[in-house]
Formats: structure tokens, sequence, C-alpha cells
């Protein structure tokens, strides 16, 4: 059994995390930034807690004394950048400071490769409407990318067909940091067992994934 802290708790992927490693038996704390929209989360073995992302003193103390971090925000009307990169500065230190070495983070497919150093986003076909979004992502992946040994990263990347109510198969494929044939797809369900897969027997390590059926 392990201790998780899991931040963008209440989201749909948040939640899904939560329950997934409930159901496996550790102890999770939830973070979220007001626990008084998010009664329902607390259950069992989740504990409930505010915390910032973006704060990396309130990252610390929101993680001591756990084992591993996931994270799997998203806030709407915040510019994408100052989001993912400032969440990706934060996590790397408050998981430094209290000494916690495994962050696994879920990202987008829109970072991922279509051949080397070709992204997703890259493609003069992108559509414009969501090229802000993926920089944002892309921005946060960099600074992980700088990141000291001392925190051991991942990010694992939902292919461009992501599900929220799809089926929890239990199955899964990974293809590295390219973007799976044909786009791919998975259920939010599914992505919530490649992750804890990834925190309970880490494999993959200072880099990022795409998972898909």
């Amino acid at each position: 059994m392990a201790r998780i802290a899991v931040f963008g708790a209440g989201g749909r992927a948040g939640r899904l995390l939560v329950a997934e490693a409930a159901a496996r038996g550790h102890q999770v704390t939830a973070v979220v930034r007001d626990p008084a929209t998010y009664p329902d989360l607390a259950a069992g073995d989740v504990t409930v807690v505010a915390g910032d992302v973006t704060d990396p003193a309130g990252v610390a103390a929101a993680v001591a004394g756990h084992d591993a971090v996931i994270s799997s925000i998203y806030r709407e009307g915040v510019d994408p950048t100052e989001l993912y990169e400032g969440a990706a500065r934060a996590l790397l230190a408050g998981l430094g400071e209290a000494g916690v070495g495994r962050l696994v983070v879920v990202g987008l497919a829109a970072t991922l490769e279509t051949e080397p150093g070709v992204r997703v986003l890259d493609a003069p076909d992108f559509p414009e409407a969501f090229r802000t979004f993926a920089l944002g992502h892309a921005a946060g992946l960099e600074v992980l990318r700088s990141a000291p040994p001392e925190v051991d990263w991942l990010v694992v990347n939902p292919p461009m067909s992501f599900e929220p109510e799809g089926a929890r198969t239990g199955r899964y494929r990974l293809f590295g940091g390219q973007l799976p044939p044909g786009g791919g797809r998975i259920s939010y369900a599914d992505l919530a067992i490649a992750v804890l897969d990834e925190i309970e027997t880490p494999k993959h390590h200072r880099t990022q994934l795409a998972v898909a059926d």
C-alpha cells in the first residue's frame, strides 16, 4: 500500500484516478482548490485537502509523507502556459522539498511526435482553436525535461480519442513518445489503470508516453 496524492482530483479523469488508487488499497489524498465543492470525494481511504498545484509551498505541504504524486489538472479561464508551466515548476519544487520521488502527469496527445522532432501540434492543419492549450502542455513538459534527478517524473498522454464514459476494460498499450497509429483511443478508466500501474511498478522514467487501447 502506498500514499498517493492526486492534484486535479475533482476533474473527470482525476476522479477515476482517485477511484482506481483507492480500489487498489492505497491511501489517497485528493488535492483540490476548494474541498467544500467536492464533498463526495472523501470516502474510505480518500482524504480531501485544499491545495494549489501552482504554489510550491502548498504542493510541498500537501504531498509531505506521500510515496507518489499524480497531476491531472485543468483550469478554465487561465492562460495554459501559465498554468502548466507553473504547475510543473511548483510540483518539482514541492516534491523535492517534501522528498517525494515519483511524479506522474496526465498530458496531452498534441505533444506527441508524428515523426522524430515533429509534434502533433506542429502540423499545419492543427486546429488553431486548440493551439494555445497545446502549447501550454508543451511548456509544462519542457520544464519537466529540465528537472533535477531527485524527481522521477513521467508524462502519460491519452490518445486523440479520449472517452470520459468509456468502459474499463483493463487493456492498454504503450507507444513511447509517438502518436499511436490512427490517433488511438482509450477510456478515462483505462488511462487510470495505466497511470496506477506506473505508480506501483515504475517502468518508465523522465520521459513521456502515449497510452491507447
